[in-house]
This record gives structure tokens, sequence and C-alpha cells, in this order.
């Protein structure tokens, strides 16, 4: 009963990737006190059925049974769990009771070496040489009464008997539950880092007699790649790219009073210019998006671009398809609200008046961009819009191009977000950014990696166009470098917008969490190479974060997450393991003092099985930040100052 990951009943795929482990778990029980066993069977893509994987108990709850299983192929998967009745694991718990006690001991052996027969006669014969001797060996002994009894069930309890009596179960009145589905993403679906730019602010210029500001394009934007490329991110992110439009265009700071030379929000869309499939004039054309797109590519970055399902006054679907917008009772199509702000420029789609013709429109759109080379979409604010709409959307592109991912902006409830993630997003905007605290973050961490694991991926954007968080605003460069630690480390998908480099942190006004001058509603130009002479950027600090989370698998997980605890309140402790596949484990501690305004020192307490350690082991940790090494063990005395670093990334490298 109550087997997970099961999504929507079964109707939607549980959340999986190519190479990540999930888990599995259901409620297993029987009547009576025989022993049972269970175990989850994968069928992948192929339609081969892969080998059982073995439920172990919960250590914490009764008669729940778990199992982690990895995909190895992208596709389409099922899982079923299968339990059965044990008669081995029945005997060995009887005869361990009942022969040192001398209760029925011959009737013991009996019943042993009947069930170690039918063991044997399932085995493969090409099986292995070794197994077959152990097993023969206990038969004899089973069946020998000259034997000492002891010595007799020592050999029906030796560890290698165990091993290949669970190895190799019989079983009893099996019982299946499934198949439920699970589809298994391509890597970059679960793992990336991603820079968010405006291109038309790369490569702006700006008249100092004049005081005008001519717009970067496509071309000048694609020079900036190198610089993204090589602070290690391995996606550019392009707000709209469209013409816009130029009635209610907004002012700078989201005034009502644009200026001749005022550039208005890319994500009011729309103009005479062109709707959705068409470029900015200024931004250059499709042959220069497709030349900035190849040079991406060629710095190993993917470019992913907004998806924004609204228009202009002036788009060319308010002439062509005006049952598209919402007519209020004056007569007036409805602008975009979210009270107190107002989006004059913007009209939102009503999806409830021609469905079928919007979803057509999306598609064809949708689809031109992937013919320029786009296979990510960032989508703006996807829970204003029909979840059967998404649902429709996301399965027609997977149904012909299952590599195209979607990430959900959806700042919403949470039960919209997990619907969102259900019907089909690869990944998600999250709380994040308002998550700050000691206590917050830890509770967050773990509900992303074990509670909604299965519905949403999280992507830890640590700043966003509309977001700069008062935590930022007041921190200084500490703060910037607390965030950009926990995201890096805490998510396996994280992201930066432009500027976050340069510690961009003042806000419009008191309280509001929109930056002032914001690149929303002007251009922005930005000195980057003087901020590297002087040594008035981040970007170092980015770049090696980015080699930490590339040298270390376990960093690449997202349900892999352990919080542990230290005594004081700013401290956050968690860490990340790994299998790898050469048998060797990849461990990953991080420490972060969340306050950015004073040093910290406390004592960090390890939950050291969860790092694959036994307790009282003492072992190896390497900074991968400051290149430092410690002995540590349970309980470690830990000092951090955010005027100089403000985390600790340990690599465990060895006991001792």
């Amino acid at each position: 009963m109550n087997v997970m990951p099961v999504v929507d009943l079964g109707r939607q795929p549980a959340k999986a990737a190519v190479g990540e482990p999930f888990p599995v778990s259901a409620t297993v029980f029987r009547e009576g006190h025989d022993k049972l066993g269970a175990e989850v069977v994968l069928t992948g893509p192929d339609g081969r059925r892969r080998d059982p994987v073995r439920m172990v108990k919960h250590p914490e709850v009764p008669d729940r049974y778990e199992a982690w299983v990895t995909p190895d192929a992208g596709g389409a998967w099922t899982f079923e769990v299968q339990a059965w009745s044990d008669p081995v694991a029945t005997w060995q718990h009887a005869a361990g009771l009942k022969i040192p006690a001398g209760v029925d001991v011959e009737l013991m052996f009996t019943e042993g070496r009947l069930l170690l027969e039918r063991v044997r006669d399932q085995l493969d014969p090409a099986g292995r040489a070794e197994a077959r001797q152990v097993l023969e060996g206990a038969l004899d002994a089973a069946a020998d009464p000259d034997r000492p009894t002891g010595a007799r069930l020592a050999v029906l309890q030796d560890p290698r008997l165990v091993e290949l009596l669970a190895a190799n179960p019989l079983r009893e009145l099996v019982t299946v539950e499934g198949p439920y589905p699970a589809y298994a993403d391509r890597p970059r679906a679960l793992f990336g880092s991603w820079y968010e730019f405006f291109p038309r602010s790369e490569g702006a210029t700006l008249d100092p007699a004049s005081g005008k500001v001519t717009s970067g394009s496509f071309r000048t934007a694609a020079k900036r790649l190198d610089a993204v490329a090589a602070m290690g991110f391995d996606v550019i992110y392009l707000p709209p790219v469209h013409p816009i439009g130029e009635v209610n265009r907004k002012g700078p700071n989201n005034t009502l009073t644009p200026g001749p030379e005022d550039p208005g929000s890319p994500w009011a869309i729309g103009s005479r210019h062109g709707g959705h499939d068409a470029i900015h004039p200024e931004l250059g054309t499709f042959e220069d998006f497709d030349a900035f797109v190849a040079h991406a590519h060629e710095l190993g970055l993917e470019v992913a671009i907004d998806l924004a399902l609204q228009a202009a006054p002036d788009h060319p679907w308010v002439t062509s398809h005006p049952e598209w917008f919402t007519t209020r009772a004056d007569g007036t199509i409805a602008h975009a609200e979210n009270p107190p702000k107002k989006y004059q420029d913007i009209y939102p789609v009503n999806f409830d008046n021609d469905p079928v013709g919007i979803c057509r429109e999306v598609l064809r759109v949708v689809r031109l961009w992937m013919s320029h080379g786009v296979r990510i979409f960032r989508v703006d604010n996807p829970h204003t819009k029909p979840v059967a709409f998404w649902e429709w959307l996301l399965k027609e592109v997977r149904r012909t191009d299952p590599d195209v991912l979607f990430l959900s902006e959806a700042f919403t409830r949470p039960a919209m977000m997990h619907a969102l993630g259900a019907v089909g997003f690869h990944q998600s905007y999250t709380y994040f950014t308002w998550r700050n605290a000691k206590w917050e973050l830890e509770d967050y961490l773990r509900e992303l990696a074990s509670e909604s694991d299965h519905l949403m991926r999280p992507n830890f954007f640590v700043n966003t166009p509309d977001i700069l968080h008062a935590y930022l605003q007041y921190g200084g460069p500490a703060a910037f470098k607390i965030r950009a630690a926990i995201a890096a480390t805490g998510s396996p998908s994280w992201g930066v917008y432009a500027g976050y480099e340069l510690y961009e942190h003042v806000a419009v006004k008191p309280g509001s969490e929109e930056y002032l001058d914001s690149e929303k509603y002007q251009i922005r130009i930005r000195d980057w190479d003087a901020a590297e002479r002087e040594g008035r950027t981040l970007a170092p600090y980015l770049t090696r974060l980015n080699e930490i989370r590339r040298q270390h698998p376990a960093l690449q997980l997202l349900r892999n997450v352990h919080v542990h605890h230290s005594d004081d309140e700013n401290v956050l402790v968690f860490s990340k393991t790994r299998q790898l596949d050469d048998g060797r484990r990849d461990t990953v501690v991080v420490v972060v003092n969340t306050d950015p305004h004073a040093a910290r020192e406390t004592t960090v307490h390890l939950d050291l099985p969860a790092l694959g350690l036994a307790w009282g082991d003492s072992f190896v940790v390497h900074d991968e930040l400051t290149h430092d090494d410690w002995s540590w063990s349970q309980h470690n005395y830990v000092r951090l100052d955010p005027a100089h670093e403000p985390a600790h990334i340990l690599t465990v490298r060895s006991p001792r």
C-alpha cells in the first residue's frame, strides 16, 4: 500500500533523470508472523525489465520498505513493487530461536534442508562455483545428524550463505503493485548553472555628449558569452527578445512617462515590428540570433529564452485575435495586474475564449524557436494560464522533442507550483530567495529533496530582475557569497542574474524588492573590465563554486541532502553523498554562516552514518574554497567570519 513516488494517482509520471537514483517506497505487510520480502522492478523505454532491486525496511517507520533505483536511459519508464512471503527468512528466524533452545531440532534442520534444495534448483547452472560450494556445504550440514548441533547451525548461519540466500530468494504468494510511470529526462533537466543577461545591455554604448544610449545586439552580446562560460555556467538565459510595445510603454523604474528614447520592458511583447515570432530590430535578425546560439554552443552553453504568453496593446494578436483577451465592462481590454502593481503595457491572454486557436499558435511559436537551436524555455508566470494547457503543450513537445526543457517561473501557492511540475515542467523557481534563516533553509532543503522531489525540481536563483531581497540589500558582499554558496551546493540547478557579481544591491525604495534603475525598463551599461581590474567582482568566487559542482558528482543530485546540527542558530550544516561507479563515495559537507554581519563560532555535530562512516570514525576533510585540510570526527569546532570566508565546502577525503 501507499506506493511512492506516484503522481496524480499514476496519471502523470514521477520526476526522474538519466543516472539519477530515486527512491521507491511502499507499506508492505502480511497476516500472521511469517517473514516477507519486497523489491522494485524497473522497465525501461525499450520494454526491457531491469534486474529487481531488493527493498529494505525503513529505520523508523514500521512496515515501510524502500529501494533506490536508477534509470540508465532517457524516456518513459515504469516501476512496480513486488512483495512475497519469504520462507527462507521465516525459517532463519525460527531456527535461530528453536535450535539453540533444543526445540524441534531435527525438524528445523529438515525444513532448512528442503528450502536449501529449492534454492539450489533455481540457481543458474552457470553460476559461480563458490556459491554452489557454499550451498552444498550447508546442505551437508543440515542433513548430518552426527555433527554437533551448534556446528550444524553455524554452517547454516554463515554470512556467505546468508548473502547467497538473500540474493536468490524463494518467492511465495507474490503480489504486485503497479506499474507506475516515471520519466527520465536528460541530465540538464536536473543539473546546471544558469546565467541571465539582457542582450540589449551587453555591448550597449553611451554617447557622453548627447547622453544617448545605443542598444546592444546579439552580435555584441555574443562577446560576453566567453566570460559567462569562463565562470563555469552551462545555460545562458535571455529575457524576451521580441519587439517591445510602443503603446503604454513604461519608462525608467516602471514610470508611466517614458521618453522617446526609453526602450520599454521586454515583457511588453509585440509592436508594429511583430510579435512572439519576431526579433526586436535593435537586437538584430534571426541570422544574428543563430550566430549567437552557435557561439554559445561552441563554448558549451545552452541558450534558454523566455516564453511569456502576454501581449503589448499593439501586438499583432490584439488586432487579428481580439477574442484572445479579456474585454471589460467599459469596452476596454484588461491589462495585467498584481495589486498593487499594475502593468498597463501588458494584456494577459484569456484562454477561455479560443483555447484551440491559442494552443495552436503557442505551439507554432515554440517550434519556431526550437528550429533556431533553442532547447530550453523559461516560462513567465505559468500559474496565470490553465494547467490543462501546459499539460497539453508539454506533452506535444515531449512527443517529438523529449530533449526540450521548460522552467516554470511560478512564485505562487505550493499546490499550483506542484501541479505545474506534475504535468511536465522540468524545473521550477522556488521560494529560495525568501528562505534566509538557518531554520528556514533546513526545512526547505528537506522539503525539496524528499517531499516534493517527485513533483518538481528546484532551480535556486539567487536573484532575478524582479527580486532583490532585503538580505542582499543590507547584507553587504558577504551576503552575496553566502547566498551563492548555499544555492550552488544545496540544489543541482542554480542561477544568477547579471550584476550579481558586481554586488548590485540598491532597491528603488525602502521595503521594495525592485532594483533601482531596473534593467527591466532601461539599458544598463556595466564596465566588467574595470570591475575585474579593481577587484570589485564576485566572478572568481562564482567560478570556483561552479568548478566544485562539476568536480563533485554528489552536488549534481537533488535527493541526497542530509541536514546536520550545529549549536549556533545561524550556522547551517548539510551534506551530500553519492556512490560512484568505481565503488568510491563522493561526500561533501557544507557549513555556512548565514549571518552576513558577524563571525560565528560553534560546534558542528555530524551524523556520521549519513556520510558513509561509522560512529567514532575520524577523517580528513579538505576545504574546496580555502584548500585547507583538517582532521574531523563527529563533533567539530568551526569559526566562520563573513568578512573573510562565510562557508566551508568540505570534501571528505579519508577515514583515519
